[in-house]
């Protein structure tokens, strides 16, 4: 199961916490919001965690 854990403006920034997290281990998917015929780079994304490691994610952005 996943998590919502944050939600970004476009792709490009939702790639970027992807790369972040993921570099430290924590795996990470990438959605976009909203109708499938609406997707595109510039859509809202939600960046989802595993669920029970939110905690993990939280010390991630505290080391930054």
């Amino acid at each position: 199961m996943w998590s919502d854990y944050k939600k970004t403006k476009n792709l490009q920034t939702a790639e970027m916490w992807r790369d972040l997290f993921e570099g430290e281990g924590l795996p990470v998917k990438i959605f976009p919001e909203g109708e499938i015929l609406d997707w595109d780079e510039k859509s809202s994304y939600r960046i989802l965690v595993p669920k029970g490691r939110e905690h993990v994610a939280d010390e991630i952005l505290r080391k930054l």
